[in-house]
């Protein structure tokens, strides 16, 4: 004769696997499908993009400014010795090619690298706004907002008081240093730059070819 115990028992055992199972599946049904391409925007594709995109504009505004300044009666790298005010003080002004070379070259450095970070936002929020099949004008209008902007926010937002509490002097902002004009232009360009060369960062998803068939 069966022992009841132990049919009891291998029931239970049954009845918690299928409730293990079904945990199980609910679990997988809630996971992402992997669809691909991703649908809607794909802002982690486009924060790359932006960052890429951003080291070039910055390249690109940072010959501007060496072309141009000696024309001013300047050095060719003056807004890399203002831009080092901020972490030097007032002495970075006083930076030369021989004394400081490799200063002013670390700087250069720091120049594109903050490029690249404020690519991010700049490219995001154009691809946000404009999309991925806006004309290159109003590309152009959107980057010129948001340039504008930035220079506006990180220079009167956050430098005009950070630098003199940091370090007793607002070299940045003084538009004897640094006039208005430059600061802004070179903020101009380089959200012109990212506008101008957006499509190059458009995400395009691969699509695996298909061998055509005869009929």
């Amino acid at each position: 004769m069966p022992d009841l115990t132990d049919i009891e028992a291998k029931q239970k055992e049954l009845a918690d696997l299928k409730q293990r199972v079904r945990q199980l599946e609910s679990e997988l049904s809630e996971q992402p499908s992997g669809e691909w391409p991703p649908p809607g925007f794909y802002g982690d594709y486009y924060a790359y993009s932006g960052a890429v995109l951003g080291s070039v504009a910055a390249m690109v505004s940072l010959l501007a400014n060496v072309i141009g300044a000696p024309v001013a009666g300047k050095s060719a790298l003056e807004l890399i010795r203002i831009y080092l005010t901020f972490p030097m003080g007032e002495k970075a002004l006083q930076l030369s090619g021989d004394d400081g070379g490799l200063t002013l070259m670390l700087g250069c450095c720091l120049y594109l690298m903050t490029g690249m970070i404020l690519g991010i936002p700049i490219f995001w929020l154009l691809i946000r706004i404009c999309g991925t099949s806006a004309a290159l004008v109003k590309r152009l209008v959107v980057a010129s907002i948001l340039a504008i902007g930035l220079w506006l926010i990180s220079y009167y937002g956050i430098l005009s008081w950070l630098q003199p509490r940091l370090f007793g002097g607002n070299w940045i902002t003084d538009p004897s240093i640094l006039p208005p004009w430059v600061a802004a232009g070179t903020h101009l360009l380089f959200g012109w730059v990212i506008a101008i060369l957006a499509p190059w960062g458009m995400f395009q998803p691969y699509r695996r070819p298909t061998s055509a068939t005869s009929a």
